[in-house]
Formats: C-alpha cells, structure tokens, sequence
C-alpha cells in the first residue's frame, strides 16, 4: 500500500469475496491506517462490501482478567469450527496504545484457533482512543463478513466504556464470571450485567463445580431484581469449563435461542438498524475531531481557545461553539 503500489480496490473486494486471509490482512490494515488516502479507500471498500455484510452472528464477549476470555474462546471457536462455522477473533482494547500491550496478547493462548485456517484473529488497533478503536473493530468485522467468516467473536477488555461500545456492535453480548470469589454479587457490576444478554460462570470443573452452580444462583438471583434488554429474553447463566469443554455446546445454543427468539419478535432486525445509525454518529465525531486536529491552523486556535476557558476568560458554552464555527 505504498504509493509505487497504488490500491486496486476492485482486486481487493473480489480477494476478499474469495475469502482470501491475505486480502484480508491487508484491508483491515488499509482501515486502521490513518493517512487520508488510505481512509478514502477504505470507506470505498466498505460500501462495496456492504451487500455481503450483515449474515454473521455477532458475539460479544466480556470478563474480568483471569475469568479465561482466550480460553473460553479458543474452546468455543473450535466447537463451531468442528460444526463448519468460520470464526473471525477481533478485540476493542483502548488500553493497549497506553500499555503497549494487546487484550489478545500472545496468540499460545488461543493455540488451536490461531492453528486453523477456519478462524482469523486480529488484535485491537493500538489507536489509543475507545471510539477510534471501536470504529476500526466494526469496520473490520464488516470485512470478516464479507471474507466469509459467519461467526465474529469480540472480545473486550471490560474497562467502562469499552463494553457499552461492544455490546453496541454485537447482536449478543456474553458475560463471563468466575465462581467462589467471596461475595458473588461483590463481582457483579450491574451496568455489566444489564447489558448481559446471558452470565456464563467458567471453570466449573474438578472441586469448582460446587462453587460454580453457587455463583450461578447468585447471578439468578440478582437477575430476576434488574431489567431485562429486552421483554422477548430473559437473560440465562448457565456454568461451563472452557478447560474441559464441558458447557461450551450449552453456552453456545442458548445464543442461538436468543437469535431465534430476537428475529421472532422483530427485535434483532431493530436492534441492527439502531447500532447502524449509532456507528454513523460515531464515524462522525470521529471525522469532525480528527478534522480539529489534522488542520494546524484550526488547531493553534483551538489551543489558544483551551487556554481562554481554563483561566476563566470565555464560557466553555461558549468556547463549543467558536470551536464548532471553525468546522464550517
């Protein structure tokens, strides 16, 4: 993608219709780069893509560290892998620009998955911010669909925001707890859990089993006092062994049983119209602030702007709308 050798979006689209990993590779690049040629043509391969999107059942998956995300998705992964799925890994950490580290750090961890040529992983772009990286992470999953994938699991660090922004992208999101950690409920964030479309308490195996269905009740309990997502489910908790294997074929039906029961009702049909305007706002704020900083001009004035509202001198009300005014 240097300019010796200029894009040919049309090759890349047919690749990626093959299913072609390298293609692949190469436009979900194309889509983190930030120089203003290699946006423009990624927003030329999206649209051109878009026919082929949409067909893939859409996972979120967050947890606490140490609940087992890599594990629990390397067992899953190959359980559907096994059945004729292909599975696309993507992650929303806005942490790893900050550490240097990435949600799915060493690939060994999802050591069987990373072996099979019917998954594909990809780490979170280290683009520091929570609404560039999500950004990124939809677009790339609109590519996974496109390359084939019918399965994209997103993983999320489960740090604030970073969880509302997946569960915005995902049709089911996937909370996974731990079992005889003290006071269940201690661990129980209920923003999180209203957002859960199901709990899943892992390593429910060996001399864990007794406090894994303990938790679980727990979970019930504290289910049935909030809200549910939505009046068509009721989110389940269900224990697994993402070690053993055992639950994962559970785990794994009972998010069929929610797309089943989402597209009986209508929900699933609203739900993805709503995350498609969502994403449209997002990709705006995205392009209106990178427009602030990509013009040194508008940029000095902004400074000068900043300094202005600390020391008292203008009204941050003010302020936004001088700021606004240079965007014209």
């Amino acid at each position: 993608m240097t300019d010796r050798n200029p894009l040919d979006i049309s090759k890349l689209t047919k690749e990626l219709r093959a299913g072609n990993r390298a293609a692949l590779a190469r436009a979900i690049t194309l889509i983190e780069s930030r120089r203003g040629d290699h946006q423009a043509a990624a927003r030329n391969l999206v649209q051109a893509l878009l026919p082929d999107t949409g067909k893939a059942i859409r996972v979120g998956i967050t947890g606490s560290p140490g609940v087992g995300k890599s594990t629990t998705i390397d067992a899953l992964g190959m359980f559907l892998i096994e059945r004729g799925h292909k599975v696309a890994v993507l992650a929303v950490d806005p942490s790893s620009a900050r550490t240097g580290g990435s949600i799915l750090g060493d690939k060994t961890r999802m050591a069987r998955l990373s072996a099979s040529d019917n998954a594909y992983i990809r780490p979170s772009p280290a683009s520091g911010t929570l609404g560039g990286v999500a950004a990124k992470t939809r677009e790339g999953m609109l590519l996974c669909e496109a390359a084939g994938f019918d399965v994209v699991l997103v993983e999320t660090v489960g740090i604030g925001q970073s969880e509302t922004a997946v569960c915005d992208m995902t049709d089911f999101f996937l909370a996974l707890m731990l079992p005889g950690a003290g006071d269940e409920l201690q661990g129980i964030k209920k923003g999180l859990v209203e957002l859960a479309d199901m709990i899943a308490v892992n390593k429910a195996d060996g001399d864990n089993i007794k406090r894994a269905n303990a938790a679980a009740g727990e979970y019930r309990s504290a289910l049935h006092i909030l809200s549910a997502r939505s009046e068509h489910w009721h989110p389940p908790v269900v224990t697994y062994s993402a070690l053993t294997g055992t639950g994962i074929a559970e785990l794994w039906h009972k998010i069929l049983d929610h797309r089943t029961a989402m597209n009986a009702s209508g929900d699933f049909a609203a739900r993805r119209r709503q995350q498609q305007v969502k994403w449209m706002w997002s990709m705006l704020e995205q392009r209106m602030m990178a427009r602030l900083r990509a013009d040194p001009a508008i940029r000095a004035k902004v400074k000068k702007t900043e300094t202005e509202v600390a020391d008292g001198r203008i009204a941050p009300a003010v302020a936004a709308e001088q700021i606004a005014e240079m965007l014209k």
